[in-house]
């Protein structure tokens, strides 16, 4: 614990790094322990009916009122007084934990609309070939509520989910390659009925893998010569199953072509620059960043922050260069999953972001006293004088800070496309 001191509260001004010994609802704070940034501040801090208050003065700017002798020996001990219950400060308080248990509830329900897509896409790759017309029919409806959802949404919240998938993992990667995607043809603009083709591509992209034996899927250590050139038959054998089911011909591109590179560095056909299709291009953009956070053998992905760094910093000349930006720009810096350090020393994963401002996300925030099921939420769009310092590997973090976080072995968004003007990401 750090060095603090004691003060009184007169002795309070602009700049000290105070310390609450209050539990967290007892204050109106979004922490129990941040620099005054104003005299509103102060006067929250005077009415919370505390005789003295704890300061940081390695954290502080400045020094504390200096008082007389006589006022110091007049200040007597005296227990804390709980604030009057209809208070501002607690009205506060309460009104941010009603919107946290609003966020939860929000989260909750985006998480069974999640689960309950990725089982839809489970039943119709199930059964794609021996109901072929149906099942691309009702492919193509989903893929059309979504995009429709998604291009039209004034803003787009993006939510990182949990674990709890329902044993739909095979088929989650299919379902983020998608709503990423989409996040990009948003972005850029594209035409309803292009993004719906390119949803049917990148839903059905890894058809072919499913003539991939299960231990060369399941295989932990790198795959040797021969199994990395059977993998990659499953964009050829993709192909023609996606011919024989009567896709769309650009949903046939995506289904062969999503493992081109830009540099010419890809397969099949090693294509090079916009001898790739556009939709090609998103959708390889996509398949590859899930790829580095979830690997199609289990082994240890990448954190999000760390698959958005390799590609922009190392594996740029593999994309398109506006593609990319795009993508990057819209999961922003630190993309949700990712744990990070904020100004004041706390520790926090992003839960959400907005891609009209991804640089303003929404964390979860490890407090110590506040039990996980009621973590505190931090929207850094309202905190104004809190930033993001770092992101922070997963094998950095306490266990008992991480043990609270609970940050996902596999990284799945979805785009909320229940509700209007917000979005769904898996």
């Amino acid at each position: 614990m750090p060095d603090t001191q004691d003060i009184l509260l007169e002795q309070l001004q602009v700049g000290l790094y105070v310390h609450l010994d209050l539990k967290w609802f007892e204050h109106p704070f979004a922490f129990s322990h941040f620099k005054i940034k104003s005299q509103e501040q102060i006067h929250q801090l005077r009415s919370l009916g505390l005789n003295k208050i704890r300061i940081d003065p390695a954290m502080s700017d400045v020094q504390p009122v200096a008082l007389s002798i006589n006022l110091r020996e007049l200040a007597e001990p005296a227990p804390p007084p709980v604030p009057a219950p209809d208070s501002p400060e607690l009205a506060a308080k309460r009104a941010m934990m009603e919107r946290m248990r609003q966020q939860r509830e929000d989260a909750a329900r985006i998480e069974h609309a999640f689960v309950d897509t990725a089982r839809a896409m489970r039943d119709m790759e199930k059964n794609i070939f021996a109901r072929p017309a149906e099942n691309l029919q009702k492919a193509s409806e989903m893929i059309g509520k979504i995009a429709d959802s998604i291009l039209s949404a004034p803003e787009l919240a993006i939510h990182v989910m949990g674990d709890r998938t329902g044993g739909e993992e095979i088929y989650l990667h299919s379902l983020n390659v998608t709503m990423l995607a989409m996040m990009i043809a948003r972005d850029i603009k594209l035409p309803r009925e292009v993004a719906g083709a390119m949803g049917v591509g990148s839903m059905f992209h890894d058809l072919g893998v499913r003539n991939i034996p299960d231990r060369v899927l399941t295989k932990t250590e790198p795959w040797n010569h021969s199994e990395q050139h059977l993998y990659e038959t499953h964009s050829s054998v993709g192909t023609e199953m996606g011919q024989q089911l009567k896709f769309p011909a650009a949903a046939v591109a995506i289904v062969r072509d999503h493992h081109e590179m830009y540099d010419g560095s890809g397969y099949p056909r090693h294509l090079k620059g916009e001898e790739i299709g556009v939709l090609a291009r998103i959708v390889a953009i996509a398949n590859y960043y899930d790829r580095l956070c979830n690997p199609v053998n289990g082994t240890q992905g990448l954190t999000p922050h760390e698959a958005l760094s390799l590609m922009f910093a190392k594996n740029r000349d593999k994309f398109d260069p506006k593609l990319l930006q795009v993508f990057i720009r819209c999961l922003g810096v630190y993309p949700p999953g990712t744990i990070v350090q904020l100004s004041n020393g706390a520790t926090g994963m992003v839960a959400t972001i907005n891609t009209e401002k991804p640089n303003k996300p929404e964390l979860v925030v490890y407090e110590q006293g506040v039990p996980r099921e009621d973590a505190i939420m931090v929207d850094m769009e309202r905190e104004s004088d809190l930033n993001i310092v770092r992101a922070i590997k997963p094998s950095q973090v306490p266990k008992e800070i991480y043990a609270y976080l609970s940050p996902r072995k596999r990284v799945s968004y979805y785009f909320d496309a229940s509700k209007p003007g917000q979005g769904a990401a898996g």
